[in-house]
Protein backbone atom coordinates (compact mmCIF):
# COMPACT_ATOMS: atom_id res chain seq x y z
CA UNK A 1 0.00 0.00 0.00
CA UNK A 2 1.70 3.29 -1.15
CA UNK A 3 -0.88 6.30 -1.12
CA UNK A 4 1.54 8.74 -1.95
CA UNK A 5 1.95 7.51 -5.14
CA UNK A 6 -1.08 6.71 -5.56
CA UNK A 7 -2.20 10.37 -4.85
CA UNK A 8 0.59 11.17 -7.29
CA UNK A 9 -1.38 8.91 -9.82
CA UNK A 10 -4.60 9.76 -9.73
CA UNK A 11 -3.49 13.68 -10.11
CA UNK A 12 -1.45 13.07 -13.25
CA UNK A 13 -4.49 11.58 -14.48
CA UNK A 14 -6.82 14.36 -13.79
CA UNK A 15 -4.67 17.14 -14.85
CA UNK A 16 -3.88 15.30 -18.29
CA UNK A 17 -7.84 15.07 -19.04
CA UNK A 18 -8.23 18.95 -18.25
CA UNK A 19 -5.83 20.07 -20.31
CA UNK A 20 -7.42 22.65 -22.70
CA UNK A 21 -5.94 21.65 -26.38
CA UNK A 22 -8.66 19.08 -27.63
CA UNK A 23 -11.26 21.05 -26.40
CA UNK A 24 -10.47 24.47 -28.26
CA UNK A 25 -9.66 22.48 -31.50
CA UNK A 26 -13.38 20.87 -31.27
CA UNK A 27 -14.65 24.49 -30.58
CA UNK A 28 -12.19 26.13 -34.17
CA UNK A 29 -12.99 22.77 -36.17
CA UNK A 30 -15.08 24.79 -39.08
CA UNK A 31 -15.17 27.82 -38.10
CA UNK A 32 -15.36 30.25 -40.86
CA UNK A 33 -13.36 33.42 -40.14
CA UNK A 34 -14.34 34.52 -43.66
CA UNK A 35 -11.68 36.89 -45.64
CA UNK A 36 -11.21 39.36 -43.38
CA UNK A 37 -8.31 40.11 -40.24
CA UNK A 38 -8.27 37.30 -37.14
CA UNK A 39 -6.31 38.80 -34.28
CA UNK A 40 -5.69 36.31 -31.80
CA UNK A 41 -5.69 37.70 -27.66
CA UNK A 42 -5.21 34.96 -24.97
CA UNK A 43 -5.45 35.84 -21.22
CA UNK A 44 -4.71 33.87 -18.53
CA UNK A 45 -2.78 31.09 -16.75
CA UNK A 46 -3.85 28.80 -19.53
CA UNK A 47 -3.43 31.35 -22.18
CA UNK A 48 -0.27 29.89 -23.76
CA UNK A 49 -1.43 26.66 -23.94
CA UNK A 50 -4.70 27.85 -25.60
CA UNK A 51 -3.35 30.01 -27.55
CA UNK A 52 -0.54 27.04 -29.16
CA UNK A 53 -3.56 24.85 -29.67
CA UNK A 54 -5.34 27.78 -31.84
CA UNK A 55 -1.84 28.11 -33.62
CA UNK A 56 -1.58 24.62 -34.63
CA UNK A 57 -5.12 24.34 -36.00
CA UNK A 58 -5.20 27.84 -37.90
CA UNK A 59 -1.32 28.49 -38.35
CA UNK A 60 -1.06 31.26 -40.71
CA UNK A 61 -4.47 32.16 -40.62
CA UNK A 62 -4.05 34.37 -37.43
CA UNK A 63 -2.78 37.96 -38.62
CA UNK A 64 -1.44 38.80 -35.13
CA UNK A 65 -2.21 38.06 -31.91
CA UNK A 66 -0.86 38.54 -28.26
CA UNK A 67 -0.80 36.30 -25.24
CA UNK A 68 -1.08 37.17 -21.22
CA UNK A 69 -0.11 34.58 -18.95
CA UNK A 70 1.25 34.12 -15.28
CA UNK A 71 5.18 34.19 -14.67
CA UNK A 72 6.89 31.08 -15.52
CA UNK A 73 3.72 30.06 -17.96
CA UNK A 74 4.33 30.74 -21.04
CA UNK A 75 6.63 28.02 -22.69
CA UNK A 76 8.33 29.62 -25.75
CA UNK A 77 7.17 32.03 -28.61
CA UNK A 78 4.63 31.09 -30.76
CA UNK A 79 4.72 31.86 -34.45
CA UNK A 80 3.26 35.79 -34.91
CA UNK A 81 1.88 36.03 -31.04
CA UNK A 82 3.63 38.71 -28.53
CA UNK A 83 3.87 36.63 -25.25
CA UNK A 84 3.37 38.49 -21.89
CA UNK A 85 3.83 37.26 -18.94
CA UNK A 86 2.27 39.43 -16.08
CA UNK A 87 1.26 39.96 -12.21
CA UNK A 88 -1.00 37.43 -10.44
CA UNK A 89 -3.31 37.66 -7.88
CA UNK A 90 -2.41 41.24 -8.02
CA UNK A 91 -1.76 42.80 -11.53
CA UNK A 92 1.57 44.58 -11.98
CA UNK A 93 3.23 46.80 -14.53
CA UNK A 94 3.54 43.95 -16.90
CA UNK A 95 -0.46 43.51 -16.69
CA UNK A 96 -0.92 47.09 -17.72
CA UNK A 97 1.35 47.10 -20.77
CA UNK A 98 0.85 43.71 -22.07
CA UNK A 99 -3.03 44.93 -21.82
CA UNK A 100 -2.07 47.73 -23.64
CA UNK A 101 -0.90 45.93 -26.20
CA UNK A 102 -3.83 43.58 -26.23
CA UNK A 103 -5.87 46.92 -27.20
CA UNK A 104 -4.06 48.40 -29.93
CA UNK A 105 -4.20 44.92 -31.21
CA UNK A 106 -8.29 44.72 -31.95
CA UNK A 107 -8.17 49.05 -32.56
CA UNK A 108 -9.22 49.99 -35.89
CA UNK A 109 -10.53 46.58 -36.85
CA UNK A 110 -13.63 46.24 -39.57
CA UNK A 111 -16.94 43.94 -39.30
CA UNK A 112 -15.61 42.09 -41.72
CA UNK A 113 -12.18 40.83 -38.92
CA UNK A 114 -12.48 38.78 -36.01
CA UNK A 115 -10.65 38.38 -32.68
CA UNK A 116 -10.06 35.25 -31.71
CA UNK A 117 -10.77 35.86 -27.68
CA UNK A 118 -9.25 32.91 -25.69
CA UNK A 119 -9.50 33.26 -21.58
CA UNK A 120 -8.79 31.27 -18.82
CA UNK A 121 -8.32 31.58 -14.96
CA UNK A 122 -6.38 34.41 -13.45
CA UNK A 123 -6.82 36.59 -16.17
CA UNK A 124 -8.60 39.16 -14.09
CA UNK A 125 -5.50 40.64 -12.42
CA UNK A 126 -3.41 39.76 -16.09
CA UNK A 127 -5.85 41.29 -18.47
CA UNK A 128 -6.11 45.01 -16.58
CA UNK A 129 -6.18 48.59 -17.57
CA UNK A 130 -7.74 50.30 -14.55
CA UNK A 131 -9.99 52.92 -14.35
CA UNK A 132 -8.43 53.85 -10.46
CA UNK A 133 -4.83 54.66 -9.73
CA UNK A 134 -1.92 51.99 -9.04
CA UNK A 135 -1.81 52.19 -5.46
CA UNK A 136 -6.11 52.38 -5.24
CA UNK A 137 -6.13 49.07 -7.34
CA UNK A 138 -3.46 47.79 -4.91
CA UNK A 139 -4.84 48.11 -1.63
CA UNK A 140 -8.36 47.10 -3.20
CA UNK A 141 -7.13 44.00 -4.25
CA UNK A 142 -4.97 43.03 -1.29
CA UNK A 143 -8.40 43.72 0.63
CA UNK A 144 -10.36 41.32 -1.13
CA UNK A 145 -7.81 38.56 -1.05
CA UNK A 146 -7.40 38.79 2.40
CA UNK A 147 -11.16 39.41 3.47
CA UNK A 148 -12.58 35.47 2.38
CA UNK A 149 -14.40 36.89 -0.48
CA UNK A 150 -15.24 34.45 -3.35
CA UNK A 151 -14.13 34.45 -6.30
CA UNK A 152 -17.22 35.81 -8.13
CA UNK A 153 -17.78 38.22 -5.10
CA UNK A 154 -13.94 39.69 -6.05
CA UNK A 155 -15.21 39.85 -9.85
CA UNK A 156 -18.27 41.67 -9.44
CA UNK A 157 -16.11 44.59 -7.96
CA UNK A 158 -12.93 44.34 -9.88
CA UNK A 159 -15.37 44.72 -13.59
CA UNK A 160 -16.78 47.79 -12.57
CA UNK A 161 -12.94 49.50 -11.92
CA UNK A 162 -11.43 48.33 -15.23
CA UNK A 163 -11.48 49.75 -19.39
CA UNK A 164 -11.32 45.74 -20.08
CA UNK A 165 -13.59 43.78 -17.68
CA UNK A 166 -17.67 43.16 -17.47
CA UNK A 167 -17.86 43.17 -21.37
CA UNK A 168 -15.56 46.12 -22.18
CA UNK A 169 -12.97 44.30 -23.90
CA UNK A 170 -15.67 43.33 -26.58
CA UNK A 171 -16.72 47.24 -26.89
CA UNK A 172 -13.56 48.09 -27.73
CA UNK A 173 -12.88 44.97 -31.12
CA UNK A 174 -16.46 46.65 -32.03
CA UNK A 175 -17.05 46.38 -35.10
CA UNK A 176 -15.02 42.84 -35.61
CA UNK A 177 -17.05 40.02 -34.42
CA UNK A 178 -15.37 38.31 -31.20
CA UNK A 179 -14.83 34.42 -30.99
CA UNK A 180 -14.42 33.79 -27.60
CA UNK A 181 -13.44 30.42 -25.96
CA UNK A 182 -13.71 30.25 -22.70
CA UNK A 183 -11.99 27.53 -20.23
CA UNK A 184 -13.66 27.72 -16.76
CA UNK A 185 -12.55 28.29 -13.63
CA UNK A 186 -15.50 28.87 -11.39
CA UNK A 187 -18.17 27.08 -10.15
CA UNK A 188 -20.89 26.83 -12.45
CA UNK A 189 -19.23 28.38 -15.21
CA UNK A 190 -20.97 31.64 -15.25
CA UNK A 191 -19.13 33.23 -18.57
CA UNK A 192 -19.32 36.86 -17.13
CA UNK A 193 -17.41 36.27 -13.96
CA UNK A 194 -14.46 34.04 -15.55
CA UNK A 195 -11.57 36.32 -15.75
CA UNK A 196 -14.18 39.22 -14.88
CA UNK A 197 -16.00 38.79 -18.11
CA UNK A 198 -14.36 40.72 -20.66
CA UNK A 199 -16.43 39.80 -23.86
CA UNK A 200 -19.57 38.59 -22.37
CA UNK A 201 -22.33 40.96 -20.54
CA UNK A 202 -22.90 41.52 -17.20
CA UNK A 203 -24.89 40.11 -14.75
CA UNK A 204 -23.75 41.88 -11.67
CA UNK A 205 -25.44 45.10 -10.65
CA UNK A 206 -23.58 47.92 -8.93
CA UNK A 207 -25.82 47.30 -5.89
CA UNK A 208 -24.21 44.12 -5.37
CA UNK A 209 -20.92 45.19 -5.48
CA UNK A 210 -21.31 47.98 -3.00
CA UNK A 211 -23.03 45.18 -1.07
CA UNK A 212 -19.75 43.20 -1.10
CA UNK A 213 -17.63 46.52 -0.03
CA UNK A 214 -20.02 46.69 3.10
CA UNK A 215 -20.15 42.81 3.58
CA UNK A 216 -16.31 42.51 4.11
CA UNK A 217 -16.05 46.33 5.65
CA UNK A 218 -13.63 46.80 2.70
CA UNK A 219 -12.35 50.34 2.21
CA UNK A 220 -12.18 52.48 -0.77
CA UNK A 221 -11.40 55.77 -1.94
CA UNK A 222 -13.90 58.28 -3.49
CA UNK A 223 -12.59 57.22 -6.49
CA UNK A 224 -13.47 53.80 -6.94
CA UNK A 225 -16.56 54.59 -5.02
CA UNK A 226 -17.75 56.57 -8.22
CA UNK A 227 -16.73 54.17 -10.53
CA UNK A 228 -19.01 51.17 -8.08
CA UNK A 229 -22.44 53.47 -9.08
CA UNK A 230 -21.15 53.30 -13.12
CA UNK A 231 -23.23 50.35 -14.42
CA UNK A 232 -21.38 48.02 -17.15
CA UNK A 233 -22.80 46.52 -20.45
CA UNK A 234 -25.91 44.73 -20.29
CA UNK A 235 -26.00 43.47 -23.84
CA UNK A 236 -23.13 42.80 -26.51
CA UNK A 237 -23.94 41.72 -30.28
CA UNK A 238 -20.96 40.93 -31.48
CA UNK A 239 -20.04 37.85 -29.54
CA UNK A 240 -20.28 34.11 -30.21
CA UNK A 241 -19.16 32.62 -27.07
CA UNK A 242 -17.92 28.79 -26.54
CA UNK A 243 -17.22 27.09 -23.05
CA UNK A 244 -14.49 24.23 -22.88
CA UNK A 245 -13.29 22.38 -19.90
CA UNK A 246 -14.68 22.41 -15.91
CA UNK A 247 -13.89 21.20 -12.36
CA UNK A 248 -16.65 18.51 -13.19
CA UNK A 249 -14.28 17.09 -16.00
CA UNK A 250 -10.98 17.18 -13.55
CA UNK A 251 -13.12 15.10 -10.80
CA UNK A 252 -13.88 12.82 -13.34
CA UNK A 253 -10.75 11.84 -14.47
CA UNK A 254 -9.60 11.60 -10.55
CA UNK A 255 -12.40 9.10 -10.23
CA UNK A 256 -11.38 7.45 -12.99
CA UNK A 257 -7.70 6.55 -12.21
CA UNK A 258 -8.63 5.89 -8.56
CA UNK A 259 -11.11 3.27 -10.05
CA UNK A 260 -7.73 1.86 -12.10
CA UNK A 261 -5.90 1.87 -9.05
CA UNK A 262 -8.83 -0.46 -6.95
CA UNK A 263 -10.41 2.25 -5.35
CA UNK A 264 -14.42 2.65 -5.40
CA UNK A 265 -14.72 6.20 -6.20
CA UNK A 266 -17.70 8.23 -4.33
CA UNK A 267 -18.03 12.25 -6.16
CA UNK A 268 -19.00 14.26 -3.12
CA UNK A 269 -19.47 17.50 -5.48
CA UNK A 270 -18.21 19.47 -8.02
CA UNK A 271 -19.08 22.97 -6.40
CA UNK A 272 -16.89 22.96 -2.80
CA UNK A 273 -17.12 26.37 -1.64
CA UNK A 274 -16.17 26.74 2.08
CA UNK A 275 -13.26 27.89 3.88
CA UNK A 276 -10.66 25.52 3.29
CA UNK A 277 -9.81 24.29 6.92
CA UNK A 278 -13.34 23.56 7.52
CA UNK A 279 -13.06 21.56 3.98
CA UNK A 280 -9.48 19.80 5.27
CA UNK A 281 -11.65 18.78 8.80
CA UNK A 282 -14.72 17.26 6.74
CA UNK A 283 -12.60 15.31 4.83
CA UNK A 284 -11.21 13.84 8.22
CA UNK A 285 -14.76 13.29 9.68
CA UNK A 286 -15.46 11.14 6.34
CA UNK A 287 -12.08 8.90 7.11
CA UNK A 288 -13.07 8.63 10.04
CA UNK A 289 -16.46 7.35 9.63
CA UNK A 290 -14.90 4.75 6.72
CA UNK A 291 -11.14 4.03 8.17
CA UNK A 292 -12.59 0.65 9.14
CA UNK A 293 -15.32 -0.34 6.42
CA UNK A 294 -12.39 -2.96 4.71
CA UNK A 295 -12.93 -1.21 1.48
CA UNK A 296 -10.60 0.75 -0.74
CA UNK A 297 -12.39 4.40 -0.98
CA UNK A 298 -11.11 7.49 -3.10
CA UNK A 299 -13.55 10.47 -1.83
CA UNK A 300 -13.52 13.35 -4.32
CA UNK A 301 -14.62 16.77 -4.36
CA UNK A 302 -13.99 19.43 -7.25
CA UNK A 303 -14.34 23.23 -6.76
CA UNK A 304 -12.66 26.22 -4.67
CA UNK A 305 -12.51 26.90 -1.21
CA UNK A 306 -11.56 30.66 0.33
CA UNK A 307 -9.11 31.27 3.14
CA UNK A 308 -9.65 34.15 5.44
CA UNK A 309 -6.29 35.21 6.73
CA UNK A 310 -5.52 35.91 10.42
CA UNK A 311 -1.82 35.51 10.21
CA UNK A 312 1.33 36.52 7.88
CA UNK A 313 2.44 33.10 6.93
CA UNK A 314 2.88 31.31 3.94
CA UNK A 315 0.42 28.62 1.89
CA UNK A 316 -2.63 28.62 -0.13
CA UNK A 317 -6.25 26.85 -0.04
CA UNK A 318 -5.32 23.84 -0.99
CA UNK A 319 -2.61 23.49 1.60
CA UNK A 320 -4.42 24.82 3.99
CA UNK A 321 -6.88 22.39 3.30
CA UNK A 322 -4.53 18.82 3.60
CA UNK A 323 -3.07 19.85 6.26
CA UNK A 324 -6.22 20.83 8.05
CA UNK A 325 -7.23 17.23 7.65
CA UNK A 326 -3.93 16.03 9.21
CA UNK A 327 -5.32 16.97 12.67
CA UNK A 328 -8.13 14.22 12.10
CA UNK A 329 -6.38 11.81 10.09
CA UNK A 330 -3.87 12.09 13.04
CA UNK A 331 -2.55 8.42 13.69
CA UNK A 332 -4.62 6.71 10.82
CA UNK A 333 -2.14 4.29 8.71
CA UNK A 334 -4.58 3.95 6.14
CA UNK A 335 -5.77 7.14 4.74
CA UNK A 336 -4.11 10.03 2.92
CA UNK A 337 -6.10 13.45 1.81
CA UNK A 338 -4.65 16.20 -0.94
CA UNK A 339 -5.73 19.19 -2.76
CA UNK A 340 -4.61 19.86 -5.71
CA UNK A 341 -5.02 23.44 -7.78
CA UNK A 342 -5.42 22.73 -11.66
CA UNK A 343 -3.36 25.30 -13.03
CA UNK A 344 -0.24 24.02 -10.52
CA UNK A 345 0.21 27.44 -8.43
CA UNK A 346 -1.73 27.58 -4.67
CA UNK A 347 -1.64 30.84 -3.50
CA UNK A 348 1.92 33.17 -3.96
CA UNK A 349 3.86 29.79 -3.68
CA UNK A 350 5.49 27.28 -5.78
CA UNK A 351 3.30 24.21 -4.89
CA UNK A 352 -0.03 23.32 -6.53
CA UNK A 353 -1.09 22.02 -2.93
CA UNK A 354 -0.68 19.64 -0.12
CA UNK A 355 -0.22 16.08 0.67
CA UNK A 356 -0.71 14.75 4.39
CA UNK A 357 -1.59 11.17 6.34
CA UNK A 358 -2.16 9.91 9.46
CA UNK A 359 1.63 10.59 10.32
CA UNK A 360 1.93 14.20 9.57
CA UNK A 361 0.46 15.61 12.54
CA UNK A 362 3.08 13.24 14.50
CA UNK A 363 5.92 14.39 12.48
CA UNK A 364 5.34 18.17 12.80
CA UNK A 365 4.50 17.55 16.47
CA UNK A 366 8.36 16.23 16.53
CA UNK A 367 9.69 19.41 14.96
CA UNK A 368 7.27 21.76 17.96
CA UNK A 369 4.88 22.60 15.42
CA UNK A 370 1.31 22.32 16.24
CA UNK A 371 -1.17 22.34 13.28
CA UNK A 372 -3.76 24.62 15.10
CA UNK A 373 -0.73 27.42 14.93
CA UNK A 374 -0.46 26.78 11.65
CA UNK A 375 -3.33 27.40 10.30
CA UNK A 376 -3.84 30.39 12.41
CA UNK A 377 -1.18 32.25 11.03
CA UNK A 378 -2.07 30.88 7.68
CA UNK A 379 2.02 29.51 7.31
CA UNK A 380 0.83 25.73 6.00
CA UNK A 381 3.79 25.92 3.40
CA UNK A 382 6.60 26.00 5.80
CA UNK A 383 4.64 23.31 7.83
CA UNK A 384 4.10 21.03 4.53
CA UNK A 385 7.34 21.55 3.73
CA UNK A 386 8.99 20.35 6.90
CA UNK A 387 7.13 17.17 6.15
CA UNK A 388 7.48 16.73 2.72
CA UNK A 389 3.49 17.23 2.25
CA UNK A 390 3.91 20.03 -0.69
CA UNK A 391 2.66 18.82 -4.02
CA UNK A 392 5.05 20.48 -6.81
CA UNK A 393 3.70 20.40 -10.04
CA UNK A 394 4.53 23.17 -11.88
CA UNK A 395 3.08 25.05 -14.49
CA UNK A 396 0.14 23.03 -15.79
CA UNK A 397 -1.60 25.07 -18.66
CA UNK A 398 -4.96 24.82 -17.81
CA UNK A 399 -7.17 26.02 -14.94
CA UNK A 400 -10.57 24.44 -13.89
CA UNK A 401 -10.49 24.90 -10.35
CA UNK A 402 -9.40 22.31 -7.89
CA UNK A 403 -9.69 19.06 -6.93
CA UNK A 404 -9.82 17.42 -3.29
CA UNK A 405 -9.18 13.52 -2.38
CA UNK A 406 -9.42 11.49 0.35
CA UNK A 407 -7.69 7.97 -0.26
CA UNK A 408 -8.50 5.08 1.90
CA UNK A 409 -7.42 1.71 1.77
CA UNK A 410 -9.36 -1.18 3.64
CA UNK A 411 -7.63 -2.74 6.25
CA UNK A 412 -8.08 -6.60 5.54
Amino acid sequence: MNLRSDSDRIIRAALAAALPDTAVRKALDGADFGTGRLVLVAVGKAAWQMAHAAVEQLGSRISSGVVITKYGHSQGDLPGLKIFEAGHPVPDDNSFAATDEAIRAVSGLTADDTVLFLISGGGSALFEKPLISRDSLDALTKQLLACGADIVEMNTVRKRLSAVKGGRFARLCEPAHVMSIVLSDIIGDPLDMIASGPAYPDSSTCEQARAIIAKYGITVDAETAKLLDQETPKQLDNVTTFVTGSVRQLCRAAAGQARALGYEPVVLTASLSCEAREAGTFFANIAQFHANDGKDLAFIAGGETVVHLTGTGKGGRNQELALSAAAGIDGMDNACVFSVGSDGTDGPTDAAGGWTDGTTAAKLRAQGVQIFDVLKNNDAYHALKAVDGLIITGPTGTNVNDVSVLLIRGKK
